[in-house]
């Protein structure tokens, strides 16, 4: 049956309004990733799915025409400067050596195997199989931001990985550069000194010249953002268009674009965050939309030989990657673990292998069995990637976390963002509480009102709310600070106080409202936990908090693993020391035992007991243990650190069901590798 919607309605399919072009597309890369991502599929593979559906071999709601063509080709570009920029030099430079060993074998292997399977068992001609084998040679650092945030990125294993990029990428899209240019003549003496002199000219000019352009260009230009994104913008597009001249595709002169600003632009800086968030929030979507738009999925079902080609690319791209990363960790004594971490950070095929097969497809070196055996290959291998990744850098995260610093000595900055006058003493009285007594930074109460027509007359109900807390705070000889936000998102205006008032922690009410906004954008908690690092405590308490008589806290297996581990301890050891509340811990033997060290260690005069748990599935059971006068304590985690769990989600539904009665806090540990930037796709009004 044939899905063209041009065929039922061929008054309106497909669209040629630019206007509704735009916005369908826009819509496509909002909602795609929300969706999908809903059913674990990766959001770069959501857009090409959203591209097959909506192009002209899906239901030709849109045309691929020159608008998608223009997008999609910057958006190429974008990818592959994104590639090099993001790349820490330093690393580079300190494991040089073994990241060009891993390098020429991520490189090798999948040359080697993949020409020999795609001339011999495909049966592709010579200079295609080259070409095909160079794609299974690239690869895209999917997995890097999962390294990232559990902490690990300083390890040797994910440094080589790393390094290693440069060199197999960088080949790789030199093989490309090589087949394209002999695809139109032969490969004679003439060709190759015509393409050294231009390489080497192209280089000088880039790698040289650039960096002190832009160098001076930052200096005379400092204040200007904008210029800025625009003179960087330029640049990545020159370089594009020399090496072009030069004799090679433009995606080489992109990546080198961004290794030769790689250290002009801190990873960090508002420069970073504009160049990723355009790209990543317009013009790489469009390229992926652009990709799945080529691909006819009907090919599939046409013939045995494109499941052959599809699956021989799957077995060649992952065996190979593999073979890599076992042979670097034998060679270099790693353990298994780093060898795993080594494959799963080199597995995923994406930015270059999309590239090559495109261009191996215009030049007609490529079929369309293998276009659409690519998209196959790259959804298995992020999938693959992704999931290695995860547990590896789980395990290794454990080993680096043995020794956990002491985080206690951090001065304490504490936020209380206010929303309900009702919760207000309660929430200051917590912070109050949580407050090391030795601290002389001041309590941080804070009104976010939303920039809209009413935001003055909320200005002035604000202040007076403040100004209660305020006095609230005096009476406990608490010095105060009251901060006043004003913006279109009330998770942003809390992350522009964490900002800028160096916040160490977040002291937030309860509210167990579920719209069904929240369910699917996620509501001011939820982004809170995604977007920020510091450790949060949310608090529902029925009564004064100076009122309890015992603390029971329930703590999580592998808990003593995350970097905020000490700090919370301390937390709870300060709240029972200002209450005389004795604490009840519920936990594992191991976490049992590295509470009771730090409690050994700080010489804490604070009666403890500790009870085995350890099924939270049951959790429920705990209600026989838990009276009115108690504080629950739960310590949760944030999805992917170390001792997250399928169970840690269910625990607020339940303790909001079945709880309601009592007392309870819920710790979210500090965590690093949290970015922790305003929410670029929200234009926030100026904070006062």
């Amino acid at each position: 049956m044939d899905i063209n919607l041009q065929n039922f309605f061929p008054q309106y399919f497909p669209v040629h309004d630019p206007v509704l072009i735009f916005s369908l597309v826009l819509f496509i890369i909002l909602l795609a990733p929300v969706i999908l991502n809903r059913i674990k599929i990766p959001s770069i593979i959501g857009l090409i799915l959203a591209g097959v559906a909506v192009g002209p071999n899906g239901f030709n709601i849109l045309l691929r025409d020159q608008g998608i063509i223009l997008f999609g080709t910057v958006g190429l570009l974008y990818i592959m400067f994104l590639a090099g920029l993001e790349i820490d030099m330093n690393d580079f430079k300190k494991n040089r050596n073994k990241s060009m060993i891993f390098g020429a074998l991520t490189f090798s292997i999948p040359m080697v195997l993949g020409t020999a399977v795609s001339y011999y068992l495909l049966e592709f001609g010579l200079m295609s199989s080259i070409l095909l084998a160079s794609m299974f040679a690239s690869h895209t650092l999917l997995a890097y931001p999962i390294a990232s945030r559990l902490g690990i990125t300083k390890n040797k294993a994910v440094n080589i990985t790393v390094g290693g990029t440069i060199i197999t990428d960088t080949a790789a899209l030199l093989v490309l550069a090589v087949i394209t240019g002999a695809s139109s003549g032969e490969l004679n003496s003439q060709f190759w000194i015509r393409l050294g002199i231009s390489l080497a000219i192209f280089s000088f000019i880039v790698l040289w010249v650039f960096p002190r352009i832009t160098r001076w260009f930052f200096k005379n230009y400092e204040t200007d953002g904008v210029a800025h994104y625009i003179f960087v913008l330029a640049m990545v597009f020159l370089s594009a268009f020399l090496a072009e001249i030069a004799g090679v595709e433009p995606i080489i002169g992109a990546f080198l674009a961004g290794l030769a600003l790689n250290p002009l632009i801190p990873h960090t800086s508002p420069l970073m965050n504009r160049i990723e968030f355009v790209g990543n929030a317009l013009f790489i979507p469009f390229f992926l939309i652009g990709v799945g738009m080529l691909v006819d999925l009907r090919v599939l079902f046409r013939g045995p030989e494109a499941l052959i080609v599809a699956g021989a690319m799957i077995v060649v791209a992952t065996s190979s990657k593999w073979m890599a990363a076992f042979i670097s960790q034998k060679a270099f004594r790693f353990t298994k673990t780093e060898g795993q971490l080594m494959f799963g950070l080199s597995n995923a095929q994406a930015a270059a292998t999309l590239a090559a097969v495109l261009i191996g497809y215009r030049i007609e070196l490529l079929n369309e069995n293998v276009l659409n055996g690519t998209i196959l290959m790259i959804l298995v291998t992020c999938i693959i990637s992704s999931v290695v990744t995860e547990k590896a850098a789980v395990k290794q995260a454990i080993v680096d976390n043995e020794q956990a610093p002491d985080l206690s000595e951090i001065p304490e900055r504490i936020l209380v963002p206010i929303a309900n006058a009702d919760t207000l003493e309660q929430l200051i009285d917590l912070a109050v509480l949580l407050k090391n007594p030795k601290s002389v930074e001041p309590i941080y109460p804070l009104m976010v009102i939303k920039d809209d027509q009413q935001s003055k007359e909320k200005l002035i109900e604000s202040n007076k709310l403040l100004e209660k807390a305020k006095h609230h705070a005096a009476a406990t000889a608490t010095d105060v600070a009251v901060l006043t936000r004003v913006d279109l998102s009330v998770t942003n205006g809390i992350i522009r106080a964490i900002k800028d008032r160096m916040i160490t922690e977040v002291v937030i009410g309860w509210n167990a409202k579920i719209t069904a906004k929240d369910k699917i954008f996620g509501g001011v908690l939820d982004n809170l936990l995604r977007r920020t690092g510091e450790m949060i405590f949310v608090a529902k308490l029925i009564q004064p908090v100076n009122t309890i008589k015992n603390m029971k806290v329930v703590v999580p297996p592998r808990a003593e693993f995350e970097m905020g581990f000490v700090h919370w301890v301390h937390s709870v050891k300060t709240i029972a020391k200002q209450t005389s509340a004795p604490i009840t811990f519920y936990a594992t033997d191991h976490t049992s035992k590295r509470i009771e060290q730090v409690f050994i260690e700080a010489k804490a005069s604070v009666p403890v007991k500790f009870n085995l748990f350890e099924d939270w599935e049951d959790f429920l059971i705990l209600g026989r243990e838990i009276v009115v006068d108690d504080l629950l304590v739960i310590v949760s985690a944030r999805q992917g650190s170390v001792s997250y769990d399928s169970y840690l989600p269910n625990v607020p539904k339940q303790l909001s069901k079945h709880f309601d009665r009592y007392n309870f806090v819920i710790i979210y540990p500090e965590q690093r590798g949290i970015d922790n930037s305003i929410d670029p796709r929200i234009s926030a009004a100026p904070a006062y």
